[in-house]
């Protein structure tokens, strides 16, 4: 089982230090008795029900650590739920998911019809009642995350305890993760460039593991780097422009080896100017939530792509001439959709491999990324669902239909955008408010464009040509 990986990986490394924030740390036996501690409570919470479903959704601290081990321990399985997702999102999640408990933060808007149960440390509870018709769990499931995907709602993904250790120890190993390391992740502990790359992976090795929150100004990453000793430094690529807007240099950052973002687009004079001041390599993360991390560059200024597989992982794509889907096969993959029954196994040829959403191809064993065959939007590292935000949007008062799409903003940077159905006079804020109370506030469009009718080709699809056009000004609307 995954929790005894890890509790044999927390014993191992005695009185070491583990897991820290702004505001509280704790060493590797503080961590495993903490997290035993409060498994108890979570058990007290749910009497008589069979392997709980406890969702976390909360910013990353050392309290989520524990929480997650503790429900582990409890016999729970732990669903990791984006802290910014909105109160629709969470409902509809709770409800496709059959969520037994969910653990957030006093200000987290939780579904009307749970019952607040206490505390778990500083984190708040909410029980829910139990529901016979909920979905079965996979009976080898021990920890679900989610993603955006074609359904239109975030997608439940079954993670078996194999997996989710494989995805860690390959990572460690691939990348040379090693126990004097110190690692500074701003990254959400529910995505999967922190799951993967700083939780289990550097437990297994006894690195120290830091937790960034609130915005990553410069100023807060520059103290935190210095006042962590870190050597690696995980990200979005966000971090990474607010880096590069003041002057670095290698003195400011002494243990700094390491710098990861995600495979969202990093523009290349971001990368270059802190190469540049920092000298240290950054790295573009590459991984799919349903497979886990997938590649990784060991001369990441030299690759010509996201680098080479990493243990445990297989790639095909097409060729320089003509790039084709990617698809992939590692030791990390998910099992299914726990709501979308069938998506996620569609997706699975008879060898095992995943077709993904990228094309590419391999330039020698590195991935070179060229495209995307799905309404998955990439922007910023967060995962959107053009599906689902537009059925939100054409739900607006005043709205008739809408298409959202991904169009540069006025720096050359992926952007969100939706071309909206409706009266001239429709105020943008109108649709802008109806997104803001069901979904999370970075799936809210950026730029917003108001046409009497979505112009579409003689098939009825939108003339995607067209619609980018509009955006050309790159003029946000506010």
């Amino acid at each position: 089982m995954l929790i005894d990986v890890i509790t044999q990986a927390l014993r191992a490394h005695g009185d070491a230090p583990a897991v820290a924030d702004r505001r509280s740390a704790l060493g590797y036996r503080e961590l495993d008795e903490t997290s035993s501690q409060l498994a108890l409570a979570v058990r007290e919470l749910l009497p008589g029900r069979d392997r709980p479903r406890v969702g976390i959704q909360a910013g990353n601290s050392v309290a989520y650590v524990v929480t997650y081990l503790a429900a582990l321990k409890a016999g729970c399985v732990p669903f990791l739920i984006d802290r910014a997702a909105g109160p629709q999102e969470t409902r509809v999640i709770q409800e496709d998911c059959g969520l037994d408990l969910l653990v957030h933060e006093e200000s987290t808007p939780v579904p009307e019809h749970g019952t607040p149960c206490g505390t778990l440390g500083p984190l708040h509870a909410t029980r829910f009642p139990a529901r016979g018709d909920r979905p079965a769990l996979h009976d080898e499931t021990e920890v679900c995350r989610f993603t955006s995907g074609s359904t239109g709602r975030p997608n439940c993904i079954e993670f078996r305890g194999g997996a989710v250790h494989r995805a860690a120890a390959n990572w460690a190993d691939g990348t040379g993760l090693r126990g004097d390391d110190s690692i500074l992740c701003f990254a959400s502990l529910s995505n999967g460039l922190a799951f993967n790359t700083s939780l289990l992976s550097a437990f297994l090795v006894g690195a120290r593991l830091h937790l960034g929150s609130g915005l990553p100004t410069a100023g807060a990453v520059s103290r935190m780097l210095r006042g962590s000793a870190a050597t690696r430094l995980v990200g979005f690529p966000a971090l990474y422009e607010s880096l590069v807007r003041r002057p670095l240099s290698p003195e400011a950052l002494p243990d700094l080896r390491m710098a990861i973002s995600s495979a969202a687009p990093l523009g290349p004079d971001t990368k270059q100017r802190f190469v540049h001041s920092t000298g240290v390599p950054l790295q573009n993360y590459f991984g799919i939530a349903e497979a886990g991390p997938l590649t990784f560059a060991t001369d990441p200024l030299t690759d010509p792509g996201l680098g080479q597989p990493l243990p445990g992982v297989e790639l095909r794509a097409g060729s320089a001439e003509e790039p084709g889907v990617v698809e992939v096969r590692s030791q990390s993959m998910g099992t299914r959709y726990l709501n979308a029954p069938g998506v996620l196994e569609s997706r699975i040829g008879a060898d095992g491999f995943y077709r993904t959403s990228d094309t590419g191809h391999l330039s020698g064993t590195s991935l070179v990324l060229t495209g995307r065959t799905s309404q998955v939007i990439n922007v910023g590292g967060r995962k959107i669902d053009a599906v689902e935000v537009a059925e939100a949007l054409a739900g607006a008062p005043g709205v008739r239909d809408a298409i959202v799409l991904e169009v540069p903003d006025r720096h050359g940077s992926a952007a969100l955008a939706a071309v909206l159905a409706a009266a001239p006079g429709l105020d943008p804020a109108v649709p802008r408010r109806h997104l803001a109370e069901r979904l999370a506030p970075y799936k809210i469009p950026s730029l917003v464009r108001i046409v009497p009718q979505i112009p579409r080709s003689s098939s009825g699809k939108p003339a995607t040509a067209a619609l980018r056009r509009m955006f050309d000004d790159t003029e946000d609307i506010q």
